[in-house]
This record gives structure tokens, sequence and C-alpha cells, in this order.
């Protein structure tokens, strides 16, 4: 009587299955859908978290960085000037502003000198960091820290504060250079040489300044890229028969290409755009000898209050570098290096 039961019960309950019990050749996770039903609220409240943490700082940079390049922007097609400031009364103009900087002497030059004078100041500060960093790879450790402390000071000091002392070492009369020059009897007598008022000397000693305060950055960006570098490599090179200048050019030089590459166009992007250090030093002189975009653009601006044509030449210069930074990007991804 029993073993008749058990068939039927087994009839029984393959034809009316318990819905809590998966049936055998189900899949896993049929269990789990009816959970899965409540999941996008889940994601979509998770979403709009990070939306509420992220809007802080969203809101900061929308005030303090988009808006004002939209107003200038926006400023850049206006008449801005002087009376502006006052009465707040303009007009659009249109791309009268671009007209008229294109048309003006001064601002060919001063794109020149820009030109010319980043180009110097970058290849200086690259050079110059390059061989920091290889003596920073060959110091023993108390002298590499100690080198290492010295550039991150020098990197912090701001660079109105420097731009000042410097001015001080060349100041005619009695800043430390000129007596130091002097006392080498090279040049002749140079302690009342001034050094903001010629344009060759200005442009040197603003020069060195910048190198000066690039430097660190581009070392210690090197050497820490230079630490990744796999010491067979160079071994291997070596065992070839390679010399030092051709290990470096063939294996050390390529390894570094694309942090060389971000610390160039970092210190493109940084000296096409200084200020403190030109205005501080010769104030764009003599007779505009030094005035590079950035000194012709305050001096639009700030010193002629044609404010509307300082903001196109505003809008002209970060043109030319977003092409420089997109220039960049793309070579950096057809190398497949990560962004």
């Amino acid at each position: 009587m029993r073993q008749a039961d058990e068939p039927g019960r087994s009839r029984t309950l393959a034809k009316d299955p318990d819905p809590a019990i998966p049936a055998l050749g189900d899949e896993p996770h049929a269990a789990a859908r009816p959970a899965e039903a409540g999941a996008p609220p889940v994601r979509r409240r998770r979403q709009w978290a990070v939306v509420w943490l992220l809007s802080p700082a969203g809101l900061v940079m929308a005030a303090f960085s988009v808006a004002p390049v939209l107003f200038l922007l926006f400023t850049s097609f206006t008449d801005y000037n002087q009376r502006t400031l006052f009465t707040g009364e303009f007009s659009m103009v249109g791309t009268q502003q671009y007209a008229d900087m294109f048309s003006d002497p001064e601002f060919w030059k001063s794109l020149v000198r820009s030109v010319l004078f980043t180009v110097a100041m970058v290849a200086g500060s690259i050079v110059t960091g390059v061989g920091m960093a290889q003596l920073l790879t060959r110091l023993r450790t108390a002298m590499r820290m100690t080198v290492t402390v010295v550039l991150i000071f020098a990197w912090a000091m701001p660079n109105v504060a420097s731009s000042l002392v410097w001015k001080w070492l060349f100041q005619p009369g009695y800043g430390v250079v000129n007596w130091l020059l002097t006392q080498a009897q090279v040049f002749g007598d140079m302690t009342n040489t001034d050094w903001g008022q010629d344009a060759s000397l200005a442009y040197l000693s603003i020069w060195s300044l910048v190198v000066w305060q690039a430097v660190p950055f581009i070392a210690l960006t090197l050497y820490a890229a230079l630490t990744q570098l796999p010491g067979e490599l160079p071994e291997a090179a070596r065992l070839d028969g390679a010399g030092e200048w051709r290990v470096w050019w063939s294996v050390t030089l390529p390894f570094l290409r694309p942090t060389l590459m971000l610390v160039t166009i970092m210190s493109v992007i940084w000296d096409f755009n200084i200020f403190n250090q030109i205005w501080l030093v010769s104030a764009g002189g003599p007779e505009n000898a030094t005035s590079t975009l950035g000194i012709f653009a305050y001096k639009t601006a700030f010193v002629s209050f044609r404010i509307g044509q300082g903001a196109a030449l505003s809008v002209i210069t970060t043109a030319i570098l977003l092409g420089i930074t997109a220039v960049y990007i793309r070579n950096l991804l057809r190398s497949g290096e990560d962004l």
C-alpha cells in the first residue's frame, strides 16, 4: 500500500510543483529574479548619490571657471571699455575686436616674441630637467635626498616672491649677480648694469628665472619615470656593445617619451602664459622689447582700458593653447599611451 502511494505522490508533485522550489534544469538565478525587479531603483539612488556628492565641486568649477570663460567670450564681442565700468553701457560689435587685433602690428610682434621666448624657455627647462633627473639616478641616497629637498623648496616658492628676489639679485648698484660678475672681471665693471633696461639682458634674466622655477617639477617627474625603467634593458644594450650615449638615446629616451611629452606640453602652456616674471623684472620694457602676449593683453585691457579687445586677445591665446594641447593628445592616442 505504501509502495503504491509513492508513485501517486510523485505524480501529484509533478503535476502541481511547489513554486517556492526551483525545478531541476531551471536557471540557477531564477529564484533571484523577484529581487532583481527592485534593482533599478537602487541603481538610480546610487546615481543620484554620485550627483549629489559631485555637485559642490561642480558648482565651484562652474562659478569660478566656466562662468568667467563664458563672460570673457561674450566680452570679446562687445566694445567694453572704461566707460562701461562706470555706466554699464556697451554695444555688440561682433568680430570687430578680432579684426582690429589681427590688423594691429603690435599683436603680431607680441605673438612672435611669445613663440620664440616660449621655445627658448621650454628647451632650457627640458634639457636642464633631463640632466638633473639623470644626476639623481647616479647620486647616493643621502645626497639624492638633499638635492630632492632643495628642488622641492625651489618649486614651492611662489613665483611673485621668487621674481622679486630675482630682481634684487640683478639690481644695479647692490645686486649680488652684478657684484659677482664684476669680481670675475670677465665682462668688466657691471656694478651699475640695469638688466631690466637692456632687451638682451632682460630676456636672459627672465629666461634663467623661468628655467630655475620649472626645473624642479620636470626633474622630479622624469626621475620618477626613470626609476620605473627595467634594469635589464640598458644592461642588454651594453652587452651588445652600445655606449652610454647610445644606451640613453635608444633605450632610455624611448621609455621616457610619454612622460617627456607630458612635461613638454605642460611647460609650453605655463611658459606661453607667463606674466608675473616678465612684469616684475622688466614690465615689458625696454620699449616693449619683452612685451609678450600676456603683457600686451594686460596693457590693452587694464592700462588702455580696451577691455573688449583685451578679452579678444585672451580668447585668441586660449585657442592657440587648445590647438597645441589637441596635437599633444592626438599624438598620445596614436602612440597607444593612456591619458
